[in-house]
């Protein structure tokens, strides 16, 4: 069955050395980033809406991305909610918005992505999705809402800004790898956000 989906992306930096406190072993951060992907997924029968956290890593001879969370309606109470050319995604732990601005481009990860690293009872690995779709750039607002102070942020022009490794400074005690302890690391810049249509 085909299924019409309208993914929205958006990767923000965030300290690395936070990243690396919560990382599995065998996991090493590429990147300072967090990735929030959201989904609304259409077939002849239903509508559904997707989200997911992620985060770059290098793992088993591959590089990709480590889901960290991910959360789908009607389970989770995810709705969405359209004014002009901006999308809304809301549920009890995050609120964010996309806002189309007419203007297509590449996202620099997708250069360094094999794929994608689910860990339940094993480890499930993902290979990379292949959309030949143009992507459209957004501004992006979005607040995780799990605990006060939790990351927040805003962006303003639909640039996309590469994200550099940084160096170890800090040594953090070790987190259980959850979107909680995500959530709390403190939002420093929206690197890039666009939206995707394709059929899958």
């Amino acid at each position: 069955m085909t299924m019409k989906v309208e993914q929205f992306v958006m990767a923000y930096k965030v300290e690395q050395d936070r990243l690396r406190a919560m990382l599995p072993e065998g996991f090493e951060s590429l990147r300072p980033v967090l990735r929030i992907n959201a989904e609304i997924r259409k077939t002849d029968k239903d509508e559904t809406v997707y989200v997911e956290l992620n985060t770059p890593v290098a793992a088993f001879n591959k590089r990709g991305w480590l889901n960290i969370a991910n959360w789908k309606s009607p389970a989770t109470d995810i709705s969405y909610e359209r004014s002009g050319a901006a999308v809304t995604f809301q549920c009890p732990f995050l609120e964010i918005t996309y806002t189309g601005v007419s203007v297509e481009g590449g996202c620099p990860a997708e250069k360094d992505n094999d794929g994608c690293f689910f860990i339940g009872e094993q480890t499930d690995f993902r290979t990379t999705e292949v959309i030949d779709q143009n992507k459209e750039f957004c501004d992006c607002q979005f607040e995780w809402k799990f605990a006060d102070g939790d990351a927040h942020g805003i962006s303003i022009g639909g640039k996309s800004v590469p994200a550099c490794p940084t160096e170890p400074q800090q040594t953090y005690e070790r987190q259980e790898l959850s979107a909680q302890a995500a959530a709390s690391i403190n939002c420093e810049q929206i690197l890039g956000s666009y939206v995707v249509r394709f059929e899958r």
